[in-house]
């Protein structure tokens, strides 16, 4: 195998999700460009730690599992820092542990990297609906709601500001230069879902290094299984306000010029072509032209009152998170 080693990280938390899992790291273990390890991050849960670790023995054959405890605080940042730290390999990936790559995901990733200025590239990810399709009145431009790739994100292989975690990988050397997930802002098991901890990073890594070049490949695709609570208005609405949350943490942290500078080009171009299409399906009689409408106007009226909420709060200090160093794992 030639170019960089790629180390896969797959954080876990619940049992739930035991059918998921093995199919992650099956799809890993297919890979046309094979990984050098597959490092399964569990949780804070030691039924599920245990239950792995018989189920994947490490062994010294190229599909090597190795299965890690959690060693910082519950939730998702720390989960992929103790990833990082315990990676072997030049280049990290990260895949949901809901999720499934096509076999040439690595190969996509590891291609971009013979640039040196590389410092990150990204995938595209698919939404794989529990009910067989996608509900009628759900925008593709709030697919970011579940976890996916959103109508308005460019195509092909471009620069961006920022990855997105579930699909995404960084050279190691990245978190030498700006340490690694911010913790007490992205998600924690089954609470609200947080996120925006890899914008906050990347932004923080480009600070960090001006030269650094991120990337988006829309050929390093994985599906994402979106569950059957996920496709109702509640989880919409809920996922949305927390998103405003999540931004508001990060504007305070790098300034909101930066923060939101891709926020900006998506609320004012994006979403009002989507109220458009969904208005003129409605007038088709297509279905759920109008409720797609609504539900980008209802979205975006939701987000901006968790900013401002959050924005209260960072402001009283309320909400704090910590940015973490990364020790580099010993290298074999």
């Amino acid at each position: 195998m030639s170019g960089p080693g790629i180390s896969v990280v797959i954080c876990a938390y619940t049992e739930d999700r035991w059918e998921d899992i093995l199919a992650a790291v099956s799809s890993v273990h297919a890979q046309s460009r094979p990984a050098l390890e597959t490092l399964l991050v569990v949780d804070h849960n030691e039924t599920l730690r245990e239950r792995l670790a018989k189920e994947y023995k490490e062994s010294s054959d190229d599909a090597v599992v190795r299965v890690l405890a959690n060693a910082g605080p519950r939730g998702l940042s720390a989960g992929r820092n103790t990833g990082i730290a315990a990676a072997r390999g030049e280049i990290v990936a990260f895949l949901d542990d809901d999720a499934v790559a096509e076999r040439d995901w690595l190969r996509h990733f590891a291609e971009a990297y013979t640039d040196e200025r590389v410092m990150a590239v990204g995938g595209r990810t698919v939404p794989v609906w529990a009910s067989g399709r996608r509900p009628h009145w759900f925008p593709e431009e709030f697919d970011w709601v579940v976890g996916c790739t959103y109508r308005g994100l460019p195509r092909g292989r471009v620069r961006v500001r920022n990855v997105l975690g579930g699909n995404a990988s960084f050279r190691r050397s990245a978190f030498d230069t700006a340490g690694g997930f911010a913790t007490g802002i992205g998600r924690d098991g089954d609470k609200r879902p947080l996120g925006c901890e890899e914008t906050e990073l990347c932004i923080r890594l480009s600070r960090a290094r001006p030269d650094a070049v991120l990337l988006i490949d829309d050929r390093a695709v994985i599906h994402h299984r979106v569950p059957e609570i996920r496709e109702h208005f509640r989880y919409f609405r809920t996922r949305a306000y927390a998103e405003g949350l999540s931004k508001a943490l990060v504007a305070r942290s790098v300034g909101a010029e930066k923060g939101l500078e891709s926020e900006r080009r998506y609320a004012t171009r994006v979403l009002p072509a989507g109220v458009a299409r969904g208005l003129r399906d409605a007038l088709l009689a297509r279905p759920g032209g109008a409720g797609r409408a609504g539900a980008i106007v209802a979205g975006v009226l939701t987000a901006a009152g968790g900013y401002v909420v959050g924005s209260v709060r960072a402001r009283r200090g309320g909400t704090t998170f910590r940015v973490p160093e990364v020790e580099v794992a010993a290298r074999e």
